[in-house]
């Protein structure tokens, strides 16, 4: 997927879930792809959706963050994004790394998207537009300019 299914995708989630942290969400949404990038600076060659896009490392991370420490759940909303993103992209024809263990890529949905197929927009979409729902039948007041 792309960065702005990714940011949609994360944003939506976590406006309806917590809408302070949106903006680390969504840097956490960006950061499996930006990391790379980190990477390639300290001369450390990676290829795309390699180490920065294990599922289990993000899994991790978010579990640990949510349930034994953070920082005003700074953390936790980082954490999730990165998850987010990586459910995203396992259901795109390459997939993701499940583990560093196990040579098999991990898919959602059989893989069938390609990036940047308008399907991938409708997935999104629907994201958001049932987040917005979900924000409307829980009554969600108070400050959420997201929606």
């Amino acid at each position: 997927m792309n960065w702005l299914n990714h940011i949609s995708v994360a944003g939506a989630i976590c406006a309806t879930v917590s809408p302070p942290h949106v903006a680390v969400c969504v840097a956490g949404a960006t950061a499996p792809d930006w990391l790379e990038y980190v990477f390639k600076a300290f001369n450390r060659k990676i290829k795309h959706r390699g180490p920065t896009h294990i599922l289990t490392h993000w899994l991790i991370a978010a579990i640990t963050f949510t349930f034994v420490w953070d920082y005003h759940g700074i953390g936790t909303a980082f954490a999730w994004g990165g998850v987010s993103h990586i459910l995203t992209d396992a259901m795109t024809v390459s997939g993701v790394p499940f583990s560093p263990y196990i040579d098999r890529r991990f898919h959602l949905f059989g893989g069938r998207l390609r990036t940047g197929d308008p399907i991938e927009y409708a997935i999104s979409g629907g994201v958001v537009i049932a987040c917005i729902g979900l924000m409307q039948l829980t009554g969600g007041q108070g400050f959420a300019p997201f929606f």
